[in-house]
């Protein structure tokens, strides 16, 4: 709010009450998404009228919210992330790979679905506050993952570090070293370890080496086809998950272990997961991207709008049932240790 003031983005509140409310809103506080001043100040102008409708839509994104966290986060995904990344053994190619997708689906349920409360408690409030995530592993390129992946975070990092340090406004070679220490900075926002610093880096790299390929062959037609872009997704996808071992392990020792293990460099591992296990995560991890991939280019809201009345309510219904069997495991939400 401060440096927005200050840069011209928003004029300054002459009420008290409207900045305490705007920089202290529950639902977002903990763990995002990150709130611009310009976006909610305006909402404050005058008292939200809330519409039945608006209530009704902010439950039901409350229930998507704590289905992705309680059901495939806590109880579908954690129990196998957490073996695999705890194990201090080699590890088999096959539980490795299932231990990297389910913590890559885990950190996404786990995240979404507390960005999805959020902006499901808010709407009930009467308040608008803007998408965290777009179906990021249905992603093309690492620098359109970063538009679909905390949304949030990815503007702030641009709009107050990227941009400030010069952008791409200077040349190539600054652009790259602008984006390299803009994502330095974001690996160490996470926490004061290597390990999330190493996770920004590899994110810096593939960006910078995505916007070389992009200038080497950017007339280029065949990358436009179907087939091109699923293959470029896929990659991206795996990339992703590579990078996701150095923020999920504690310390490089169990990184290196991991990764050598997913490129078959342990071939004597411990099998570690149960097959119901491995069952679980691929199941989990199927429906995921095909969720994603169905609706890269729409959103929630846009598809459920569609949907029949008796269906949405079978839907929730289901979810509301599925949070109370399950019930989690208790596991707090990753984003809250950062």
């Amino acid at each position: 709010y401060t440096l927005d003031v200050y840069r011209g983005v928003c004029q300054p509140t002459k009420s008290l009450r409207d900045f305490v409310l705007a920089v202290s809103f529950f639902p977002q506080l903990v763990a995002g998404p990150i709130v611009r001043a310009a976006d909610f100040l305006p909402q404050l102008v005058s008292p939200p009228v809330l519409r039945r409708g608006q209530f009704y839509w902010g439950l039901l994104l409350m229930t998507l919210g704590l289905f992705e966290k309680i059901v495939l986060a806590d109880t579908m995904l954690s129990s196998a992330a957490d073996s695999v990344f705890g194990y201090g053994g080699p590890l088999q190619a096959l539980d490795a790979w299932a231990g990297v997708l389910a913590f890559s689906g885990q950190i996404f349920f786990d995240f979404a679905g507390y960005s999805t409360c959020a902006i499901g408690a808010a709407l009930c409030l009467g308040f608008h506050l803007k998408d965290n995530f777009r179906f990021p592993y249905a992603a093309v390129g690492f620098s359109d993952f970063w538009r679909r992946w905390h949304i949030s975070l990815s503007t702030f990092l641009r709009d107050f570090l990227y941009i400030p340090l010069g952008g791409n406004r200077f040349g190539p070679v600054r652009a790259a070293i602008n984006l390299m220490i803009v994502m330095f900075i974001g690996g160490l926002w996470h926490g004061a370890a290597w390990t999330f610093v190493v996770w920004g880096l590899i994110h810096g790299v593939l960006l910078v080496l995505e916007r070389v390929a992009r200038a080497i062959g950017q007339d280029a037609p065949w990358t436009e086809t179907i087939g091109v872009k699923l293959l470029l997704g896929l990659a991206t996808y795996v990339a992703v998950c590579f990078a996701w071992v150095f923020f999920r392990a504690t310390d490089f020792p169990s990184a290196s272990r991991i990764v050598h293990a997913m490129v078959g460099m342990l071939p004597n591992g411990d099998p570690l997961l149960t097959t119901r296990a491995l069952l679980k995560v691929g199941g989990v991890t199927a429906g995921l991207l095909l969720a994603h991939w169905s609706l890269r280019d729409t959103s929630v809201e846009a598809v459920v709008t569609r949907m029949p009345r008796w269906l949405v309510t079978g839907l929730w219904t289901l979810m509301f049932g599925a949070i109370i069997l399950t019930q989690g495991n208790g596991n707090a939400f990753i984003y809250f240790q950062f």
